[in-house]
């Protein structure tokens, strides 16, 4: 990694102008775009993929078109991971997302921030805090995660939230700005919805809980 790459993600201030930095960044953004071209089933897709991200596990996922800074160049997947159409990664910072994670449509993680005295925002200056998504996690349609957040394993978002702090694992959050709602516990074991039992046999395939 460059000294210059290594400011962009230490969450100081550097301006993202810098020529040094467009170098880095105008690549991964064209391959991106050539992700972005391809057709469902089409196997350059997954190579794509690898290409793009920092870290790319198995059986990962990504439907057309996704939007990324830096063309997912600071993403870091875990394995079987699945992202819906039209998820927006502000990867100027890092991204981790832990294995079998579900991600719906319209869902953006955001790393980027700017100061809020205007004569620096005038500047264009930033900064970037990276965000962790544990494992097994789901993030209903239209969720946005801020910078520097972390989300904990098996941890459920609604759809529509803002994530502005930290979630714990195990548990359903939602709002805005997105606040704990329930533990996941026993219940959710026996109803997968409102009324709606799991089968006995489904459930019997299932490994036990770690919560």
């Amino acid at each position: 990694m460059t000294d210059i790459e290594q400011r962009v993600l230490s969450g100081e201030l550097y301006d993202p102008n810098d020529p040094a930095i467009l170098a880095l960044q105008t690549p991964a953004i064209q391959t991106m775009y050539e992700y972005n071209q391809t057709r469902a089933g089409d196997e350059h897709r997954a190579t794509l993929l690898k290409q793009m991200l920092a870290a790319c596990g198995k059986d990962c996922y990504i439907e057309a078109p996704f939007h990324a800074n830096w063309g997912g160049r600071h993403v870091h997947f875990g394995d079987q991971i699945y992202a819906n159409f039209n998820l927006t990664m502000v990867d100027d910072g890092e991204i981790f997302v832990g294995s079998q994670t579900m991600i719906g449509p319209n869902v953006t993680l955001a790393t980027a921030g700017h100061p809020v005295l205007p004569e620096l925002r005038a500047k264009g200056y930033q900064y970037n805090l990276p965000i962790h998504i544990g494992q097994n996690c789901w993030l209903g349609a239209n969720v946005t995660v801020l910078p520097g957040v972390t989300i904990g394993d098996n941890t459920v978002v609604g759809a529509g939230s803002v994530v502005t702090k930290d979630l714990p694992a195990n548990v359903v959050a939602v709002g805005s700005p997105c606040r704990v709602l329930r533990a996941i516990g026993p219940n959710d074991r026996r109803v997968y919805r409102p009324g709606r039992v799991i089968p006995p046999e489904l459930l019997a395939t299932l490994e036990q809980p770690n919560y």
